[in-house]
């Protein structure tokens, strides 16, 4: 850790696989009474647009008595909200996912370093073959703790690691408890030597795997085989490799369990990634079928796919709920309010901040005002950009807020400077970054001249969602596994949520998981756009810029929560905290971290 001390010699590929995002600190339970002024309420419906309900229709910010539990999750009395519902029902929904150089004084000037440079970006081999995935599976085999509410108090810390060395428990286990228990025997099996035997014993799934279930022992079977098979392509052992991925592609199913379905897309990438190396497919041809689908281009327009992730798993909106709680609390004394947007896609972000300064009556809003930054090609960015701002203006007339909307569009974010943006000296401003700094990991000038340019402009409070994952190690076994306990958090919830042939699944699984997944595994160098790293690699990246990490409030740790129980599934859904930043997790993994940063 001394070493973030050291800001000249910070870099993402530097510091990802030497720090973890998980730590065993939990927010303090704390008393329901102390919560304030903000309820979440249901709303009747809204209206269709093309056929797709609303997506700002179920969550919305009211002032009232959080303490009231049941009045929030179930509210009697529609007749409150009727108006509010008639003035939106005519509008089309929002949905976000995701998702010049400046002169600084000397105390915060910055050396310019390469964040990820693709160059360089080779897999390399250790010379200890099990050590880093024996690490990386021992953390993910900790067991985790589940934040319930009980009788008095928010939340407090419960040890759900028994359900699975339980074996009277009926409980099915996890997609992620299946990986881990995996993971513990392919270490048993394939490791040797005195050190990686001492990891094994103090392991916490070094236990007998009787009571488990048919199918959960072929199913630990099948991912122990996957990570046998990775190990192999790992060290360039190819034909080996091949012989178990063909037994490994014969027992998974994009159709089947969600164990059976995360080793279908592994085991599909794998199988590209054999194929690369031995050049029986080629690097072009593999980004010409890579550039027929662009998850970053196609979340940035609404579809049926999208709104149902948005709609029934909650990741979305219990990271963005905290999120706007705490934007809302750092401007509670502006009357003019300017958040800048790093990523606006929809915007369903701020038909909730609306909703909520609405009935603000300590300090009436007087404007606020929305700046859109947008890049590459400029005339498709312009008409997707200018188009949420007309929804978001029909918005803001229907709850007569004022509001003010503008772009900021550069064809590279490297032009971007700071008089680009209309900033008066009596507005308060803010910045929303929501999955908009993992895009550019990979071309780290243009993640430096944004922050840069920020730096400047020196705002009140930045609000960062990000990704917890670690997918830029440079170790391809490493990351693989990473990935794998990522991804299989995803297929568990998808499970859990949604139906098995359900058409919205299959596409989420079919076309955006397997492109997540074949980034990670099948592909090197510049062509691995996916690059997301833990909080701890963006914590020290912005303590470069001057940038101090400030506590999430009770409050927003209380939004998350709240929201969280609006879904049937929400249950599974876990909260940690690392230092001051939020961990949005499922059943234990992390998935999203929220976290709040001033400039010192």
């Amino acid at each position: 850790m001394e070493n973030l001390c050291n800001f000249g010699e910070i870099s993402f590929s530097a510091i990802e696989d030497k720090l973890s995002s998980s730590n065993d600190t939990f927010w303090h339970t704390k008393k329901v009474t102390e919560m304030k002024n903000v309820q979440f309420s249901l709303a009747e419906d809204q209206g269709n647009y093309n056929g797709i309900g609303s997506l700002c229709s179920n969550f919305c910010f009211f002032q009232d008595d959080p303490s009231q539990e049941e009045e929030l999750l179930f509210p009697t009395n529609q007749q409150k909200f009727h108006h509010q519902q008639k003035s939106y029902q005519d509008h089309e929904p929002l949905d976000n996912l995701q998702f010049d150089m400046v002169q600084f004084d000397e105390q915060f000037e910055t050396k310019k370093l390469p964040l990820c440079d693709t160059k360089k970006d080779k897999q390399y081999f250790q010379n200890t073959p099990l050590a880093a995935p024996v690490e990386i599976l021992k953390n993910y085999g900790k067991g985790f703790k589940r934040l319930l509410p009980d009788e008095g108090k928010i939340l407090h810390p419960v040890n759900d690691f028994g359900l699975v060395t339980d074996n009277d428990n009926e409980r099915k286990l996890s997609t992620a408890d299946i990986m881990k228990i995996a993971g513990t025997k392919f270490i048993q099996s394939s490791s040797s030597s005195e050190s990686a035997s001492g990891l094994i014993l103090n392991h916490p799934f070094g236990f007998s795997f009787s009571g488990l279930s048919d199918e959960e022992k072929d199913d630990i079977s099948l991912a122990e085989s996957l990570l046998a098979c990775a190990e192999k392509v790992g060290y360039q052992q190819f034909e080996r490799a091949r012989k178990l991925l063909s037994q490994i592609e014969s027992l998974s199913s994009k159709t089947g369990n969600p164990v059976k379905r995360v080793v279908y897309y592994f085991a599909e990438a794998l199988r590209q990634r054999i194929d690369r190396e031995t050049g029986r497919v080629s690097i072009n041809n593999m980004q010409k079928k890579e550039s027929l689908f662009d998850p970053e281009v196609e979340t940035k327009d609404l579809t049926p796919t999208l709104v149902a992730f948005i709609e029934d798993l909650p990741f979305c909106k219990v990271s963005m709920f905290p999120c706007v709680q705490a934007l809302i609390e750092n401007v509670t004394d502006a009357k003019k309010i300017h958040v800048i947007d790093l990523a606006i896609r929809k915007g369903l972000q701020w038909t909730i901040l609306m909703q909520a300064l609405q009935s603000r009556s300590e300090c009436p809003l007087e404007l606020l005002k929305i700046t859109a930054i947008s890049s590459g090609n400029t005339d498709t960015s312009k008409l997707v950009v200018e188009d949420t701002g007309k929804r978001l203006k029909d918005f803001a007339q229907s709850l007569n807020i004022p509001f003010s909307f503008d772009t900021v569009i550069v064809s590279d974010l490297l032009h971007l400077r700071e008089d680009h943006f209309k900033i008066d000296s009596d507005e308060t401003v803010a910045v929303y970054s929501q999955f908009a700094l993992r895009c550019k990991i990979q071309q780290s000038d243009q993640l430096e001249t944004v922050m840069r340019v920020i730096r400047t402009i020196n705002p009140r409070v930045m609000v960062v969602a990000e990704i917890e994952a670690n997918h830029n190690s440079k170790s391809f076994v490493n990351r693989f596994i990473e990935a794998l306990f990522y991804f299989s958090a995803f297929f568990d919830c998808l499970e859990d949520c949604m139906k098995g042939d359900e058409k919205n699944r299959m596409i989420i699984e079919s076309m955006y998981f397997s492109h997540g997944i074949r980034n990670n595994v099948a592909e090197e160098g510049a062509e691995r756009k996916s690059r997301n790293v833990k909080i701890d690699v963006w914590r020290a990246f912005f303590t470069r810029f001057g940038m101090v990490e400030t506590e999430l409030s009770m409050m927003s740790l209380y939004q998350a929560e709240l929201v969280a129980k609006r879904f049937p599934c929400g249950s599974s859904c876990t909260f940690d905290m690392n230092g001051h930043c939020l961990i949005v997790g499922w059943k234990g993994t992390p998935i999203i971290s929220v976290s709040v940063w001033k400039f010192i």
